[in-house]
């Protein structure tokens, strides 16, 4: 990446997404230490650059500093799962109820679906197929802000579902569950369809807490 590339999205802005999709993807794992000298070179930025990177991706969670140690990437605990769930019941559910069903969002959540339900037994695309159908359902509210808070949150359950071992049991049971909330929202059944998703958001979180406490 070249130092110039900053314009428009600054150039934090842009090495911070490619991390960030590194983490979330798995590439990074939980745990791991960062090396400063080697990511500023793979990625043809400057330290300085890449401290503001570390320092942007800190504040999201999915990094921690460890003085005299190094930067690492963040290990969630069971207190930050329990408010991911409850931040995404917060956002998604009125987002639902109140959606227009022919609202251009819509059409990325069916995308979505299309995408698990073409991906076999590809779990890493499912798990990216159901974040965005998440993300798209956000997007029924119109707000920039709720959007981008959103994708921060989503970041954080992807590393935590990175830390799990059965990405089938996680991912499996909710490819048709979104099909679902989805034929009600297009058949003019908002509430309906919030409803399922808060059936649905409760069934998730007790599956990824159940996984997450087999850890220890």
């Amino acid at each position: 990446m070249n130092e110039a590339q900053g314009l428009g999205e600054s150039l934090t802005e842009q090495v911070a997404a490619q991390l960030r999709e590194q983490v979330t993807g798995g590439l990074l794992t939980p745990g791991q230490r960062l090396s400063e000298v080697r990511l500023a070179a793979d990625l043809a930025i400057s330290r300085n650059t890449l401290r503001e990177v570390f320092r942007l991706l800190t504040r999201e969670g999915l990094l921690r500093h460890e003085p005299n140690r190094g930067v690492f990437v963040a290990v969630p605990s069971m207190a930050s799962i329990l408010d991911i769930y409850r931040v995404r019941r917060m956002i998604e559910l009125p987002a639902l109820a109140q959606a227009w069903p022919r609202h251009p969002a819509v059409a990325q959540m069916q995308a979505a679906v299309r995408l698990a339900e073409d991906a076999g037994q590809d779990w890493r695309v499912i798990g990216s197929a159901n974040m965005e159908f998440h993300a798209a359902i956000v997007a029924l509210t119109d707000s920039p802000r709720l959007m981008g808070f959103f994708a921060q949150v989503a970041a954080e359950l992807r590393l935590a579902f990175g830390l799990l071992d059965s990405p089938e049991l996680l991912h499996a049971p909710y490819v048709g569950r979104n099909a679902e909330i989805l034929s009600l929202l297009q058949a003019g059944r908002p509430a309906e369809a919030a409803a399922a998703l808060e059936t649905y958001l409760g069934e998730s979180e007790r599956t990824v807490l159940a996984a997450f406490a087999r850890l220890g």
